[in-house]
């Protein structure tokens, strides 16, 4: 019995899948906290996709796909910033017409090259088939994102809540908002081989959605975020092994279900008080 319970563990690329899983779980909880504070749960998603055309780009040009990825997520956050500021419209609408476009037009290179890399390891990732130098990447781009949301936890916290109250304080508002931009296009580089682009987002929202509604400091916050989304993202890797399915949908649909948990936990808490 304890020798089939430990069955995933014998094989190097579960072994590789458990690796990464822990690797990433740090800079995506964290980083989900400061998303759902300040309201920009979909711009994990819309980054996640606008990524995809300098995938293909730094393919096509033989330069690491994490040049291309990176330069493209920072490319659209900017440009969105931009005409949300010097337009009429909205920045959720403004967001949307850029970061579709961007997918589009990713998928539009894809399609018009031909190459060895599938398409469906680009968008849903392929966690089971990590090496090495996947591994060292996430570990690296994870420890210098960790470190640097840990370092400036409270200014980030100041600016989530009140911005005005932040800029009047002497913070730095702008480098604030454009290194959260960059953690956040770091973070989506870290996950790509993992997760891929479109599961990716679960992972910058699930973590800190549950974390919230479990706690009220954003302290406290930050931990139960990290806790849930390792014990989850392990629990998904697992799991997939003896139901025979992919791990990073595994891992999405076990956060979910944490997330219908402490939602009705949250809420029989609420009619009980009242």
């Amino acid at each position: 019995m304890i020798a089939e319970l430990l069955l995933p563990f014998q094989f190097a690329f579960m072994q590789n899948a458990f690796w990464i899983v822990a690797i990433i779980a740090v800079p995506t909880a964290l980083l989900s906290c400061f998303l759902v504070l300040k309201g920009w749960a979909l711009m994990g998603d819309a980054v996640s996709h606008a990524i995809l055309p300098g995938v293909v780009l730094a393919y096509i040009l033989g330069v690491p796909l994490i040049i291309g990825a990176f330069c493209a997520g920072m490319l659209s956050s900017l440009a969105t910033g931009y005409l949300s500021a010097n337009s009429r419209v909205k920045q959720d609408t403004v967001m949307g017409v850029v970061f579709s476009g961007m997918f589009g037009l990713g998928i539009v290179l894809f399609s018009a090259i031909t190459s060895d890399v599938h398409l469906d390891h680009i968008l849903f990732g392929n966690m089971l088939g990590v090496g090495a130098q996947d591994l060292w990447l996430a570990g690296s781009i994870a420890l210098v994102v960790s470190l640097g949301l840990l370092l400036s936890w409270k200014d980030l916290m100041l600016h989530a809540f009140d911005p005005i109250q932040a800029q009047a304080s002497g913070l730095r508002v702008k480098m604030l908002h454009y290194g959260l931009l960059t953690a956040l296009s770091l973070t989506i580089v870290s996950t790509l081989s993992a997760t891929g682009l479109i599961l990716a987002v679960a992972l910058l929202i699930s973590p800190g959605a549950i974390a919230f509604l479990l706690v009220r400091e954003l302290k406290s916050m930050l931990v139960v975020a990290v806790i849930v989304n390792l014990v989850t993202m392990f629990g998904g890797v697992y799991l997939s092994f003896f139901i025979d399915s992919a791990p990073a949908p595994t891992i999405v649909l076990v956060q979910t279900t944490v997330f219908l948990a402490a939602f009705v936990r949250k809420t029989r808490q609420v009619r009980s008080t009242a």
